[in-house]
């Protein structure tokens, strides 16, 4: 056996402590580690029977091989005789087998060098296991973080035990993240990779937007109002579609809060983002409405019944047309985002001349028809007469050749 003290054992209570790794998987990598040296030291590549063993309340370790107790030895590696295992343990019997120290002398030296190899790597493995599970746990949640330093338009961020990285698409645009500043981010993707797991941030996901609703509004973590949509351009707006189970609850107002206070500290905390927090409605129609606000709406036509197509026309007062649209189309687009429905939105003067356009090509079109039937009556009435005059000459000349005839015979007489 080798001596080794309680240092070790102190070693391995710390690392538990800093690093989260359990005493068990430390103690299991070292008698790992002196069982690999021992094949090494006694050129074995396979020994399934050697096995290492640390006593803790002597800290001394020491290598083992078992053997089976038989009353002849065919095999010195893996067998022993009943005599040689007598002296072992005098009431050990034959099939039983019995652990024999085979710890080479001179040994802790290699094993030493061994051990710490072996138990760097198993740390390594452990961390990045212990990481890897924590954070698996925390995808598709909010944490916080703080800012390390900008590498590549990377923003690298430390949320604990690791640094995630915030890559620029799921930046806000204009932000500037000043290292050291504390920042609240979406866990999107976990990677695992053969060093640390790579883990990948967003400040632009709009889950961030239900998960601070979530913190900020009780009625929200209770269940009583329930977020069903979110459309979301980060760093600009943001549109909420909210709902509310209990008929006494307005769901709009329980986000805004009292004094607007809880909407207040959501704004703060998305750095002055507008938010529109719209009710949600079964009724397609009542659901759009809302979702064009702040813009009045005027009529709402369901343009189709199919399901997947979901076409709608929206008509606002002509005042109303560049705020139902928004700024390059943002809030038509958020709409769109937060119903599923495709939506055109015209003003009232343009549905107006859109109609007057409709019905003078319409009135155009049955001037040409009435036009069209006018000719082809008249070319029938012209065939008419032409057939007639036809007939009148066909039968002049008839009644011409009677009357030649006649002549004919009378002179002959």
């Amino acid at each position: 056996m080798i001596k080794i003290g309680t240092a070790l054992f102190e070693a391995c209570e710390e690392l538990e402590r800093e690093r989260g790794i359990s005493k068990e998987v430390l103690i299991a990598s070292l008698c790992d580690a002196m069982v690999a040296a021992y094949k090494k030291h006694m050129h074995v590549k396979e020994a399934a029977n050697i096995e290492a063993i640390l006593d803790e309340q002597t800290g001394e370790i020491g290598v083992f091989s078992t053997k089976t107790v038989v009353e002849n030895v065919e095999d010195p590696d893996t067998e022993i005789s009943l005599e040689d295992a007598k002296e072992i343990d005098e009431d050990v019997e034959v099939d039983d087998e019995v652990k024999i120290e085979v710890t080479p002398e001179q040994f802790g030296r290699i094993a030493a060098q061994s051990a710490k190899q072996v138990i760097t790597q198993r740390i390594r493995d452990a961390e990045r296991n212990n990481i890897l599970n924590e954070f698996l746990e925390k995808k598709g949640t909010l944490t916080t973080g703080i800012i390390q330093r900008v590498e590549n338009r990377n923003v690298i961020v430390n949320i604990g035990k690791t640094d995630a990285i915030m890559p620029q698409k799921e930046q806000i645009p204009r932000e500037y993240y000043k290292p050291g500043n504390r920042i609240r981010v979406f866990v999107l993707n976990v990677k695992e990779t053969n060093r640390l797991p790579q883990v990948i941030v967003s400040h632009a996901h709009p889950e961030i937007v239900r998960e601070l609703f979530e913190l900020e509004v009780p009625e929200i973590e209770d269940g009583i109002v329930e977020i069903k949509s979110i459309a979301r351009e980060a760093g600009y707006r943001t549109k909420i579609a909210v709902w509310s189970n209990d008929p006494e609850v307005d769901s709009v107002g329980a986000c805004i809060g009292p004094r607007g206070s809880r909407i207040q500290t959501i704004v703060g905390e998305l750095k002055n983002e507008k938010i529109d927090i719209v009710r949600w409605s079964p009724d397609p129609v009542e659901y759009i409405v809302n979702a064009i606000s702040p813009a009045r709406v005027v009529s709402v036509d369901i343009m189709t019944d199919d399901e997947e197509t979901k076409d709608a026309l929206v008509v606002v007062p002509d005042d109303q047309l560049s705020l139902a649209i928004g700024r390059e189309g943002q809030n038509v687009r958020l709409a769109h985002r937060l119903t599923g429905w495709k939506i055109d939105i015209k003003s009232v003067s343009q549905m107006e001349s859109e109609e007057a356009e409709r019905i003078s090509n319409y009135d155009y079109q049955n001037d040409e028809e009435v036009e069209e039937e006018r000719l082809v009556d008249s070319e029938e009435i012209q065939e008419e007469i032409e057939e007639e005059m036809n007939q009148q000459v066909f039968e002049e000349e008839d009644s011409d050749m009677k009357d030649d005839g006649n002549e004919e015979d009378i002179s002959n007489e």
